[in-house]
C-alpha cells in the first residue's frame, strides 16, 4: 500500500474519530441542556411562591394593591445595570461561538462587574447597610413589607451572586484555552443561567417598585 493511500486512511480514521467526538457531545449537551431546563423548572417555583406571597400580603384593608416606599431611581438604576449584563452575556456566548477569544473574557468581565454593581446597589440602597445615611430605611422586621422586600430580593440576590461566581469559573477557564466554537456547554449554561435570572428580576421589578399604591411603611 503506498504511503499516500495509507495517509488517507489515517486521515479518514482521525476525521471520524473527531466526527464521533463531537456527536458524543452534541449528545451530551442535549441532555445537559433538558437537565437545566427542569432545574429551571423547580426554581421557578420558588420565584413565583415570593410573587404570590407580595401580591396575597400587600394589599390594604379595602382591597387595594399596596406597595412599600422605596428609591424609585435606585430601583430603576440596578434594574438597567442588570439588563446591560445581559447584553455583555449574550455577547460572550456569540464571541466564542466565533472563535474571538479575546471579546469573550472581556465580556464576561464586563458582566461579573455589572451583577456585582447591581448586587451592591440593592444591598447599599434596598437594604439600607449605612444607616447612618439611609435613616428611617425599610428593615427586614418592617412587618409584611419588609418581609416580602428582603425576601424576594434576597433570593434574587443569592441567584446573581452565584450566576457571577459560574462567570468568573468560565472566565478562568477560558483564559487557560477551555471552550471553542464547536464547544462552549460551559458558557452556554452559564449565560442561560444569567439571561433567567434578569428574567426574573423583570416580574420583581414592577412587583416591588411599581405596582399598587406607595405607603409609608413607617
Amino acid at each position: 500500500m503506498s504511503a499516500v493511500a495509507l495517509g488517507h486512511k489515517a486521515d479518514h480514521g482521525h476525521a471520524a474519530g473527531h466526527d464521533d467526538g463531537q456527536a458524543g457531545y452534541v449528545e451530551r449537551t442535549r441532555r445537559n441542556r433538558l437537565g437545566m431546563w427542569l432545574f429551571f423548572a423547580s426554581e421557578a417555583f420558588i420565584f413565583i411562591g415570593l410573587l404570590a406571597a407580595r401580591f396575597y400580603l400587600w394589599v390594604g384593608e379595602d382591597g387595594e394593591m399596596m406597595r412599600p416606599e422605596l428609591d424609585q431611581v435606585a430601583g430603576l438604576i440596578v434594574t438597567v445595570v442588570l439588563l446591560l449584563s445581559s447584553y455583555f452575556m449574550n455577547r460572550a456566548e456569540v464571541s466564542i461561538a466565533n472563535n474571538n477569544r479575546r471579546d469573550f473574557l472581556w465580556s464576561l468581565v464586563i458582566t461579573a462587574i455589572l451583577g456585582t454593581a447591581f448586587l451592591f446597589g440593592v444591598i447599599i440602597f434596598e437594604w439600607g447597610m449605612f444607616p447612618a445615611i439611609f435613616e428611617g430605611h425599610l428593615k427586614p422586621s418592617d412587618g409584611v413589607f419588609g418581609a416580602v422586600v428582603f425576601g424576594m430580593t434576597g433570593m434574587h440576590a443569592l441567584h446573581v451572586l452565584s450566576g457571577i461566581v459560574l462567570i468568573g469559573n468560565v472566565w478562568w477557564l477560558g483564559r487557560k484555552g477551555h471552550f471553542s466554537a464547536e464547544q462552549h456547554w460551559g458558557v452556554e449554561a452559564t449565560a442561560i443561567y444569567w439571561h433567567y435570572v434578569d428574567l426574573v428580576w423583570i416580574f420583581f421589578y414592577p412587583a416591588i417598585y411599581l405596582i399598587g399604591h406607595a405607603y409609608g411603611a413607617h
